[in-house]
């Protein structure tokens, strides 16, 4: 199984398949960078977007940086996606499904390139040194309250069994050797932290910018709590990451990256954390928040800086958990013996969580129930709404799901609604500045939220699709592209096909139409006249 073991290999790859961006002109990275990818997520089809590579970067200071900056090359697209795992994008949900199967434990080496420079603490907090090193991009211009790492992959470890949490958060850059770290009170770390609060001590723990593809990819999916997402990652690549220990706080990063921040997460304060622009399209109020005191920064020799577009969507970080969180559910629920699930859908317009639908195919009596239920009792599957739906439905087609909610539901029978955690940024939940924000403050307020259920099956046959058969369909093909008309990307259904619920003598009149003898029908029909019912009620 082939994958790229840094990022390096992986950009190489992406710009022999023109999927790379080269910018060569200034680019301001404060207010300028993030604007210009953006474009593409608001005017382009998500087929066309591209990853952009900026190699001179300047800020509103004037200073320009050596350190070229990196967007959207995991997950600006599908096919970008499939390119970090070196797949067929229609292939990523079964490498996914293979890599839950199969972990495979990360291998602790010597060196790495990651520690090609050391700086250590004393020289950190120098002019131009620290995070000041860094060209870290404002993700939302005229929102945001500083720069942010968007891509960074922070590492921690259970202090009770030792088993690390790697996972993708913002780190709100605060000084040279602080960022302010938000999680959102249900995420693993969080859970790592409050036990190292517990013993009265700070939490170790390194942030990573510019991990090998695989590990950026198995840091966002959700798993279960005490699942080492390194062996995930190793299990994406069938074989293990290369790891080193840090310098100056006991963990393993990996011996590749490009960038290893290290430190120690303060457990006894919080501090003000935010605003910056969220994955649900709305702005993230400033909260209490816990922050990263550095106390060692390594990097390759001319290193890359690698960021993510996330806030409104679509954007990379919807697309990013869209995909993985499609062989995440498919692991999961095939898992637990429902082996009627086909596929899974999630969807960039819910930021890649908020729809999930479940495609399946020949289920047993009571399985839909069963997989409704058995979503909401996973950490591995969240959504809002969850919409199971039979095999001839795309489960990435948002106008097919909203026509087999249409016309195969019907809500008093087959919709149920249950409770749920709370997501974070999730403004319909409660007020902006009321309730739980889901971080590391107390509780006040009602922040009850909820899921749908919803089986949008077919549960007896229908009348066919009304639409003509494929075999009629394909011959117009051919004439479509004879008259030089746009290039067709076709959505099923788009052709006809029986539902179960079609007579022979209805057939039979479908093939006489189209032979051009439909007189013999209007005859056959005339023989089957039957008297019309008369108006029994009394006239007033």
């Amino acid at each position: 199984m082939a994958y790229f073991k840094d990022m390096r290999e992986h950009l190489v790859a992406l710009e022999q398949a023109g999927l790379l961006v080269r910018v060569n002109r200034p680019i301001n990275k404060d207010t300028e960078l993030n604007p210009l990818v953006r474009l593409q997520f608001r005017g382009l089809p998500e087929a066309e977007r591209k990853a952009f590579l900026f190699e001179h970067v300047t800020d509103l200071a004037g200073r320009r940086f050596s350190i070229p900056v990196v967007v959207a090359c995991l997950a600006g697209s599908r096919r970008i996606y499939g390119a970090g795992l070196q797949c067929d994008p229609a292939k990523i949900a079964e490498r996914w499904t293979k890599a839950r199967e199969n972990p495979i434990d990360p291998a602790l080496v010597a060196s790495g390139p990651v520690h090609e420079e050391v700086h250590l603490q004393d020289e950190l907090d120098r002019p131009g040194m620290g995070l000041e090193e860094f060209p870290i991009p404002i993700s939302t211009p005229g929102f945001d309250a500083a720069p942010f790492t968007s891509c960074s992959q922070w590492i921690t470890k259970d202090p009770e069994t030792g088993v690390r949490n790697i996972g993708t958060y913002r780190g709100m850059m605060k000084s040279r050797t602080r960022l302010g770290m938000n999680a959102g009170g249900g995420q693993h770390i969080t859970q790592h932290w409050r036990k190292w609060q517990k013993l009265g001590k700070p939490m170790p723990a390194v942030a990573v910018v510019g991990a090998p593809p695989n590990v950026a990819y198995a840091s966002v999916i959700k798993i279960p709590y005490g699942v080492d997402e390194y062996a995930v990652a190793g299990g994406l690549a069938g074989e293990p990451v290369a790891v080193v220990k840090a310098k100056t706080v006991d963990i393993e990063v990996p011996a590749s990256a490009e960038i290893a921040l290290e430190g120690y997460i303060r457990t006894d304060v919080l501090e003000p954390e935010a605003p910056f622009g969220e994955f649900t399209g709305y702005m993230d109020p400033q909260q209490l928040n816990p922050f990263f005191e550095i106390t060692c920064v390594t990097h390759r020799k001319n290193p890359l800086w690698i960021t993510m577009l996330s806030q409104f969507p679509p954007s990379e970080s919807s697309m990013i958990r869209t995909v993985g969180s499609e062989g995440n559910a498919i692991s999961y629920l095939r898992g637990r013996g429902f082996a009627c699930v086909k596929d899974v859908g999630y969807h960039e317009a819910s930021g890649g969580w908020g729809l999930c639908c479940i495609q399946i195919a020949e289920p047993k009596d009571g399985e839909v129930s069963g997989i409704l239920e058995a979503c909401t009792a996973s950490p591995s599957i969240r959504a809002k709404m969850i919409v199971v739906v039979d095999d001839d439905i795309d489960p990435r087609n948002v106008d097919a799901i909203v026509w087999a909610i249409t016309y195969r539901l019907q809500p008093h029978r087959d919709m149920k609604v249950k409770m749920m955690p709370l997501i974070s940024a999730d403004w319909s939940a409660f007020p902006p500045g009321t309730g739980d924000p889901g971080g590391f403050q107390a509780s006040g307020g009602d922040s009850s939220v909820s899921v749908m259920l919803m089986d949008a099956t077919r549960k007896w046959p229908y009348p066919p699709v009304s639409l003509p058969p494929k075999r009629i369909m394909e011959r117009v093909i051919p004439i479509w592209e004879e008259l030089g008309l746009p290039r067709l990307e076709l959505r099923r259904p788009w052709y006809g096909y029986d539902l179960g619920w079609w007579t022979e003598d209805e057939n039979a009149a479908g093939k006489l139409a189209i032979e051009g003898k439909h007189y013999e029908t209007g005859k056959k029909m005339e023989r089957e006249r039957v008297p019309a019912p008369k108006d029994e009620s009394k006239k007033s």
